[in-house]
């Protein structure tokens, strides 16, 4: 097995930050022993690829340096083929603007992410795969629909390069159109499908999002399961109120709201709908979700 890490770098990740900060920190691991091939990124969907032919080739293990975008592309470059074979290694360089992923394991960022890797810490983590009618997703932290994912499509799709004012811009606009819809499925193959209409939906592997949000406090990445989280009917007044709530993960305690472990998600969609997986907005067609059991070593 290759025993060098191949880094893949996105230098635009967190607005230009991390083509500031790579330099160093790659630096960093080398004169800590550590063996890298370093690959930047110019365009979308370019690291999947990368990835793809460096698996092909040998390489077990990866380096995301960047922010969860980089990581999800780097997953879906693996997989499926990796499912198959000897279990890869993914390690990260928290550089972008988002990294909910590792807020799971700690708060110390790229240094935290450095000691990590020198130290050769890693641990067992699941794969969540989402079947859709035009293919097939990876995915490692969450995938929502619903509210935050109206909220991050129009953030994606009408204030991309607004920054923080175009998120809360993207949060005032769904709190004043504030859709509650059914999105019907069924869990663990029970015999009625689930149409009761909703605020939103997570199928998550670990806790955060956005950040700092602890969307499923209860989440485990090496459970097997999906900790599915759903929020009811809760109007907008209710919803302003328990924001809070949604950071410290005490929201799951309101009696609109629902969470359980499962193994296997069923959709029975009339058409493509709108969500956020690890970051990326994307409209899918869903029909199955389940998980890849340990599927991927993790540096952590």
């Amino acid at each position: 097995m290759n025993e060098t890490f191949l880094a893949v770098v996105n230098p635009a990740a967190g607005g230009g930050r991390c083509r500031k900060l790579v330099g160093p920190a790659l630096d960093g691991l080398r004169n800590g022993g550590i063996k890298l091939e370093v690959i930047e990124t110019n365009a979308p969907g370019q690291a999947m690829q990368i990835v793809r032919d460096a698996y092909a080739r040998g390489y077990r293990r990866f380096l995301a340096v960047g922010g969860d975008g980089t990581s999800y592309e780097i997953v879906n470059g693996l997989f499926p083929e990796a499912a198959q074979h000897e279990r890869p290694t993914l390690a990260f360089l928290p550089l972008g603007t988002g990294n909910s992923f590792l807020r799971d394991f700690g708060k110390g960022g790229v240094e935290f992410a450095i000691q990590a890797l020198l130290a050769r810490r890693s641990q067992a983590c699941d794969v969540l795969r989402l079947r859709h009618k035009a293919g097939v997703i990876y995915y490692i932290n969450l995938l929502s629909m619903g509210f935050a994912a109206d909220v991050a499509t129009m953030r994606a799709r009408r204030f991309s390069g607004w920054g923080e004012p175009g998120y809360q811009l993207s949060i005032l606009t769904q709190l004043v159109r504030f859709r509650r819809r059914p999105f019907p499925l069924k869990v663990d193959g029970e015999p009625a499908i689930d149409r009761r209409p909703c605020l939103f939906l997570s199928f998550n592997n670990s806790k955060f999002t956005g950040g700092t949000m602890m969307i499923a406090p209860k989440a485990d990445v090496s459970d097997g399961l999906i900790e599915y989280v759903r929020w009811g009917t809760i109007g907008r007044a209710g919803l302003i109120r328990n924001l809070p709530t949604l950071y410290d993960g005490t929201h799951i305690n309101h009696p609109l709201a629902e969470r359980r472990a499962a193994k296997r998600i069923d959709f029975y969609f009339d058409a493509p709908v709108d969500v956020m997986v690890d970051g990326e907005v994307l409209t899918l067609h869903c029909e199955v979700l389940d998980v890849l059991p340990s599927a991927l070593s993790v540096v952590v």
